[in-house]
């Protein structure tokens, strides 16, 4: 798969020494799902707004499709779409008036069929003849997805795009997402919800304190980062663990119960073998055994908690921020 959004060296920088993108370099693939997390601040917009020309960045390079995004920007931003976070829209234009305004903007030869079956597929056409003040936010999110889907583009932005919206329209969302990629679409986003990341991202940025911690394929990271734990419930309570587990990470409840090991999912060996024989040893009868696997937002949260060094996905890697 090769690469359509090329990111060299980028940095912003405010007048005021405010640095919102600190030599950022990010290789984003043809038809990927890219999630971009990180807590309020951390730059994903601006990463964003560089990428689509909203915003000018202090140096660095940014091509999209072969074509540099500020000497070539009408190539590039014809390529495409961008939903926001604010729901910047009109008030008395109707929703099949502004879709159709919107591909027209692009030069784009009128295509009644493709628009009418974007608006079914955001559950908009009922509303077409409905004035956009008229619409609830909820709504108002669609049109602008509509919007950005309107010219066909090849690459697709969604800035925290079901923030605050309805389950509804997050499934409805999802749907369009996965066609899209299907269809060929390379799809970039930004959200607070984790675990929307964790079932549609085909690859995870986390951004934290104006630097891209990593980026790597989803199931990677959460093998590289992510732990298992075995619980073990003893049948009768302990006061303290032996001395013989000392070189387990392991913990016990408060009531005696149970014991929580956590072991690497990577590691050669998980230790599980030995650690049952030393509590054979120890007298400790168990009742029952059940494993947990670290979810992504285990990971994200140990991560921006503590500064830890980039992890290179062949060179697709980077420091960055947005």
């Amino acid at each position: 798969m090769d690469n359509i959004v090329s990111i060299k060296n980028v940095s912003k920088v405010y007048n005021n020494g405010f640095k919102a993108l600190n030599d950022v370099s990010l290789e984003i693939k043809r038809g990927e799902i890219l999630a971009l997390l990180g807590p309020n601040g951390a730059g994903k917009t601006s990463l964003i707004s560089a990428i689509t020309g909203i915003i000018s960045f202090t140096s660095g390079s940014i091509t999209v499709d072969g074509h540099d995004n500020i000497s070539q920007y009408r190539q590039t931003r014809n390529l495409i779409g961008l939903v926001p976070q604010e729901l910047t829209i009109g008030a008395f234009e109707t929703v099949w008036n502004t879709v159709r305004f919107s591909r027209g903007l692009f030069g784009k030869k009128k295509n009644p069929a493709y628009l009418e079956q974007l608006l079914r597929d955001l559950s908009l056409w009922d509303k077409k003849d409905n004035q956009l003040r008229t619409l609830s936010g909820g709504m108002k999110r669609r049109v602008l997805i509509a919007k950005a889907l309107s010219h066909e583009p090849k690459i697709l932005f969604l800035d925290e795009p079901t923030a605050g919206v309805d389950v509804e329209l997050r499934k409805d969302m999802w749907r369009l997402v996965s066609k899209l990629r299907d269809a060929g679409v390379t799809i970039i986003l930004t959200t607070h919800y984790i675990e929307e990341a964790e079932e549609i991202a085909d690859r995870v940025g986390v951004i934290s304190n104006g630097e891209v911690l990593l980026i790597e394929d989803k199931n990677i990271l959460m093998q590289k980062l992510g732990k298992k734990q075995l619980i073990v419930e003893l049948k009768q309570p302990v006061g303290d663990l032996p001395d013989s587990l000392a070189g387990f990470d392991i913990s016990l409840s408060e009531d005696g119960k149970t014991l929580t090991y956590s072991y690497s999912t990577t590691a050669d060996a998980t230790g599980i073998t030995r650690l049952l024989q030393l509590l054979s040893d120890a007298g400790m009868t168990l009742k029952d055994l059940s494993t947990s696997q670290s979810s992504l937002e285990d990971i994200f949260v140990g991560l921006v908690k503590q500064p830890v060094p980039p992890i290179a996905e062949q060179s697709a890697m980077a420091r960055g921020t947005s």
